[in-house]
């Protein structure tokens, strides 16, 4: 894996575990309280990256970074130990890889309110497809901004599906030339649901959503709920793969 310019925090290091806890935080219990920081895991075979990415979450006074693992097998230990709200992932390390643990955190029903977002430089398109279809909620690139890695995982942590607009492209170009087969949209969705599954589909924010549709967020977060149900989708990444499945949403043209 390559290490790149995210690790902007730095940190001196001397021989450390791979895997490290720290005092573990309440498991979250439903809405992150205002009192209450968003726990988070991260998963990284490289310890620099790991601490550094750790300082950079740190500083945030309403995040908090309960514990460290450097594989799959250690993430997965950590995460039952833990129960993060969120597991920042990377996909590809020695041994069990990010895919494998995302799957095996997101299926355990022990672990039903984390969430994991994964760290990648999208240049592997089977990669992307095998995280999100282990039940990834989202995508954060190794190269953003430490800005742009806190605000990821904040609407990880609020049940947004996150997706790059390059790691979204590179994904739905994979996914659309697969065997998938296409489907009619459900009849049991409202024309109000349709619209909203096609705006999630495009990375939309519930706000951003709501501006489009002319209708409160609280009325997003109603239409959302009811898609998820609906469509037996875990999260919005779910959404994602039935919004195109069901034609609702197509890929970018190149410009």
């Amino acid at each position: 894996m390559t290490t790149t310019s995210m690790n902007t925090a730095t940190t001196n290091t001397t021989s450390m575990s791979t895997a490290t806890m720290t005092t573990p935080s309440p498991p979250n219990t439903g809405t992150p309280s205002t009192s209450t920081p968003t726990t988070v895991l991260i998963v990284d075979d490289q310890p620099l990256l790991r601490h550094s990415l750790a300082r950079i979450i740190d500083a945030e006074p309403d995040l908090s970074v309960t514990g460290h693992a450097g594989d799959g097998e250690e993430a997965l230990v950590a995460a039952r130990q833990l129960a993060p709200d969120v597991v920042l992932m990377d996909i590809r390390m020695p041994g069990a890889d990010g895919i494998t643990a995302t799957r095996s955190i997101t299926t355990d029903p022990a672990l039903g309110h984390t969430r994991v977002l994964v760290l990648t430089m999208f240049d592997h398109d089977e990669y992307l497809t095998g995280a999100l279809r282990a039940g990834a909620a989202g995508f954060v690139l190794k190269d953003s901004r430490p800005d742009q890695l806190t605000d990821a995982i904040r609407r990880t942590r609020d049940g947004e599906a996150l997706f790059a607009p390059q790691v979204l492209d590179r994904f739905v170009d994979t996914y659309l030339a697969g065997p998938t087969p296409r489907a009619a949209a459900p009849d049991v969705l409202t024309p109000r649901e349709t619209e909203t599954l096609a705006l999630v589909a495009r990375g939309l924010t519930n706000k951003e959503i709501a501006d489009q549709l002319t209708i409160s967020q609280k009325t997003v977060k109603t239409h959302i709920g009811h898609l998820l149900s609906k469509l037996e989708a875990r999260d919005r990444a779910g959404l994602v793969i039935a919004a195109y499945r069901f034609g609702l949403a197509h890929p970018t043209p190149p410009p």
